[in-house]
């Protein structure tokens, strides 16, 4: 039993932190949805409350529909959108946010009825409180996202996306790893390398989360549209100097400029799978046959699925449905991961 569970704990508590986590996953999924159909600036305003509810009328659409024709996406991008064109992204948005909102209230209302029951250990409560606020926090961001497209851009901060993507994956992996150690096993004996192989999977989980992040920063500025071959790019493995230090100062390449952004994102992927292939190796080497080594080269496989769907979807110049299965893929790994990861840091 570890320090966050006591004999009064629910198995229903793990039950509803896997239900919440894959709400996550879900409302992942449709950001990504969105973002791929250029939903995202079609609600130009916050109302956590009366959002709720969509228009309902047809004097409803229109306003709403006028609105959007003051931001410069719709000038600029979609002059010619009708209005059930413009119903389409409109609920795509509505949809995300409403799903952000059915979050917010499931994780609240178990977590206050386990709170005053007395079945939450005191070190899982401070926990648990700190996922609500950063789900709070979440909501806040997604706002403060969608304000940057809504001026003087036609889409919203690569930056903003980045840590929104973020903030949500880092939540959804908190959320998987504490059910993860919530569910009591039996310890596996420690073994030579038993800290090396906890440290590499800690790595492989932080290097999937920075991958997210390096991927949401490809979408924002649409850096898969370029660059559509591999293993090359415009005929080179690594791209000249001039192409990866185009922008100043050189920090801003890293953030801002597509062939950098792109390169970055592929390298990572190359490091991402040849650690996980590693990791794998050395726990089937140290530990044949058992609940170790196998989540590891599973992680491993998964990895390598993930490398191919993200190769298809850059040779395919990024279809909707292959964006989509990319984004929620990736879900599924880091989830993997996490789990992963908790069982070795419990070793």
């Amino acid at each position: 039993m570890t320090h966050l569970q006591t004999n009064t704990t629910p198995p229903a508590l793990r039950t509803w932190l896997w239900l919440v986590a894959a709400m996550i996953f879900a409302m992942v999924v449709v950001g990504g949805a969105t973002r791929l159909t250029e939903s995202g600036l079609s609600i130009t305003e916050w109302k956590p409350i009366t959002g709720v509810i969509p228009p309902l009328s047809a004097a409803d659409w229109a306003e709403a529909f006028e609105k959007y024709k003051h931001i410069p996406q719709y000038a600029k991008m979609f002059p010619d959108m009708t209005l059930g064109s413009f119903q389409t992204i409109f609920l795509w948005e509505w949809s995300h946010r409403l799903l952000g909102r059915m979050i917010g209230m499931v994780f609240a209302l178990p977590l206050i009825w386990f709170w005053l029951r007395g079945q939450i250990a005191t070190p899982l409560k401070w926990r648990l409180a700190g996922l609500l606020a950063l789900g709070a926090l979440q909501g806040f961001v997604g706002w403060w996202m969608v304000k940057s497209g809504l001026t003087d851009r036609v889409e919203v901060s690569q930056y903003r996306l980045a840590i929104h993507l973020l903030l949500a994956t880092l939540t959804f992996v908190l959320i998987v790893r504490l059910a993860t150690v919530l569910k009591p096993r039996r310890s596996e004996a420690a073994l030579p390398g038993q800290a090396r192989l906890r440290f590499t999977a800690t790595l492989i989980l932080i290097l999937s989360l920075v991958q997210i992040g390096m991927g949401a920063l490809v979408a924002g500025l649409r850096a898969g549209l370029t660059y559509n071959t591999w293993p090359l790019m415009d005929g080179h493995f690594v791209p000249p100097t001039e192409d990866l230090t185009r922008e100043t100062p050189l920090w801003r390449n890293l953030f801002e400029n597509i062939t950098t952004v792109q390169f970055d994102h592929r390298m990572g992927a190359y490091i991402l799978l040849a650690l996980s292939l590693w990791h794998a190796w050395d726990a089937a080497r140290l530990r044949p046959n058992s609940h170790t080594s196998r989540r590891a080269v599973s992680n491993a496989g998964l990895v390598a699925l993930q490398a191919g769907i993200g190769i298809m979807t850059l040779l395919l110049v990024v279809p909707i449905w292959a964006g989509i299965l990319h984004q929620a893929f990736a879900m599924i790994v880091i989830s993997m991961v996490a789990v992963h990861q908790a069982r070795m840091a419990e070793a």
